[in-house]
């Protein structure tokens, strides 16, 4: 519905910076645009590599604007309109911050990212597109490779969850190409690419679980074999977080994988993951323990449902029905005071019950770890809130023992948190703040055990 009496014309591009809670920053944009039935909207997310994401309603009533996002719980409502700003909340899933818009295209603070490699290079470094055959698409990626002719070793980077491009960019870091840079400066080729179905990479993204990017990866190492540069014996692959997943996966299935890193890999189900995340996050953040403990044993037992029943429709029925009943247990301002709390539910039951997701919190690593034959680096950080050490290190630990893999090598690094950043407290907030992109002790300990694993020695 659109009222007569609106007198700002809010079509164009508005931009913002949303500021949340542990001080994560992230700059927003929303494109309006009027058509015969009203308006419609979209958002960018220009800090998370995000662009043109559908808003499912864009309402201008009584001068106040309303844009909503259903599938994400995001919910944008005007308090103050003008001809080049907008005063307004945002909300997502409960939780409101303040965020004001600006038509005026606002420079971005300029984040200091020292380890960030500038050209020229002294080596080479090329966009390719490569086939994913058993998929029918095309991948798009950089391959970084030494100037002087010869056989290198050669790693494929994994990216962590969610739609990631190429350098892994978050937060204005781009640790994957700090990393593809220092291996690359040693002798070893890299190739990084986007996920499939972002940025350049053909493919659809929301609907691929683990599995589905295990062929990426495989597409990967098959198009590093056909390179006259590469050794094709001194293949190895380095994951991130769901990519430390991925990469035992493919190397269990493709004996061909001379090695792997892992780099906050998991050694147990998605569900314990999640639970472990939400219980050190919130205690870092202040939360409630009471809080902290009623959320765990709801979702506990959502987790046990997903676990127990493949049937995705009935899940979806199921799980409604058990947090309708749980709704008055929900902390203190999860649901908005002006939704409804059956469509709170809904969008969250959407969310859990996606296909990724469902993989993620039903997949056990542990099996596939305990049949990695090839070198194996598994690094964590001490203070990696979201992958917890503590949580997964003995379960890794059994594997190794289970394998009998005597090359499977497991270390703890002090002070570093989920992106291997030197930090104080190491909650996600803190990522943006941090100047380092990637430690560089993990960096020359990565190098150094590559080149000893597959016994090359970089040309002076």
């Amino acid at each position: 519905m659109i009222s007569n009496v609106n007198s700002q014309d809010i079509t164009g591009t508005w931009n913002g910076k949303l500021t949340v809670q542990g001080g994560i920053s992230l700059r927003l944009v929303f494109n309006i645009e009027k058509t015969d039935e009203g308006y419609k909207a979209t958002m960018d997310s220009p800090d998370q590599g995000a662009k043109g994401i559908p808003m499912s309603s864009a309402v201008l009533e009584n001068n106040v604007l309303t844009l909503e996002m259903s599938a994400a719980g995001i919910k944008y409502v005007t308090t103050e309109i003008s001809k080049d700003s907008i005063v307004g909340t945002f909300s997502q899933m409960g939780q409101k911050f303040p965020l004001n818009l600006y038509r005026e295209v606002k420079e971005p603070e300029k984040l200091v990212r020292p380890q960030e490699p500038l050209p020229p290079y002294p080596y080479n470094a090329v966009d390719i597109i490569f086939p994913n055959e058993k998929e029918n698409i095309k991948l798009a990626g950089t391959i970084t490779y030494p100037a002087k002719k010869g056989k290198y070793p050669a790693v494929v980077l994994i990216t962590g969850s969610g739609p990631e491009n190429r350098d892994e960019k978050i937060f204005g870091h781009k640790p994957f190409l700090v990393i593809a840079d220092y291996l690359t400066r040693n002798g070893i080729i890299v190739l990084r690419f986007d996920d499939r179905g972002t940025f350049k990479s053909e493919g659809i993204f929301k609907t691929a679980t683990s599995f589905d990017f295990a062929t990426d990866v495989e597409a990967a190492i098959k198009y590093l074999k056909t390179r006259d540069d590469v050794d094709p014996k001194k293949i190895g692959l380095i994951g991130h977080s769901e990519g430390g997943i991925i990469a035992p996966i493919v190397a269990v299935e493709d004996k061909s994988v001379n090695f792997i890193i892992l780099l906050a890999g998991t050694a147990v189900d998605g569900g314990e993951i999640s639970i472990s995340q939400q219980e050190l996050i919130g205690k870092a953040n202040g939360m409630k323990d009471e809080d902290i403990a009623k959320t765990i044993a709801i979702n506990k037992e959502v987790f046990r449902m997903i676990r127990e029943n493949n049937d995705t429709d009935s899940l979806k029925k199921q799980i409604t029905e058990f947090l309708l009943s749980k709704s008055d247990e929900f902390p203190k301002g999860s649901i908005p005071e002006d939704t409804p709390v059956e469509k709170v539910i809904e969008m969250q039951v959407a969310q859990i019950t996606g296909p990724w997701m469902l993989n993620f919190i039903r997949y056990n690593p542990a099996p596939t770890l305990s049949k990695v034959k090839c070198a194996t680096l598994a690094l964590f950080g001490e203070k990696d809130l979201q992958v917890s050490p503590a949580l997964n290190i003995p379960v890794m630990k059994q594997m190794i023992e289970k394998s009998k893999n005597k090359k499977f090598e497991i270390q703890k690094i002090k002070g570093v948190n989920h992106m291997f950043q030197e930090c104080k407290t190491g909650l996600p907030g803190e990522y943006v703040t941090i100047e380092q992109t990637f430690s560089p002790e993990v960096l020359k300990l990565i190098s150094d055990w590559i080149l000893k694993t597959t016994k090359f020695t970089p040309n002076p």
